[in-house]
């Protein structure tokens, strides 16, 4: 029986284990000057993309992100530049919305923010990923 060959690529293997700590752009924000009001904001990145940490193939995504501001918000010239980051990086997509999470939270410090990841199909499966942030 033979067996499939697993395509390796060195640059997206074991990214995994150290997702948490992946250094990427800074986002920068900028002061909310109705911080006393209780406002939502949506952001919608349509053409998202990352690499499958498994084929080195490319990943696409709607990525969308809903968040009540407080004392910030974000700069969205300096989330471009983070978002397209990802570009280049093997992840998987709950990795990918998980770490999105992680780094909006720390940047903006938000309300509340929800994030989902919308996978195009692989394999005949499509793939969302939604996770959520509340600040105590």
């Amino acid at each position: 029986m033979k067996q499939k060959r697993q395509i390796k690529n060195k640059n997206y293997e074991n990214r995994q284990e150290n997702v948490r700590k992946l250094k990427l752009p800074k986002i920068d924000v900028w002061r909310n000057k109705y911080a006393d009001r209780d406002y939502w904001i949506d952001l919608n990145v349509p053409e998202f993309t990352c690499v499958c940490p498994k084929t080195g193939l490319p990943d696409f995504a709607l990525l969308k992100i809903k968040y009540r501001p407080d004392f910030y918000c974000v700069e969205l010239k300096s989330f471009k530049y983070y978002i397209n980051s990802y570009r280049n990086i093997g992840i998987f997509h709950e990795h990918v919305v998980n770490k999105v999470l992680d780094d909006f939270v720390k940047a903006c410090k938000p309300r509340e923010a929800l994030i989902s990841g919308i996978f195009n199909s692989r394999g005949g499966i499509e793939t969302t990923v939604s996770s959520g942030y509340i600040k105590k």
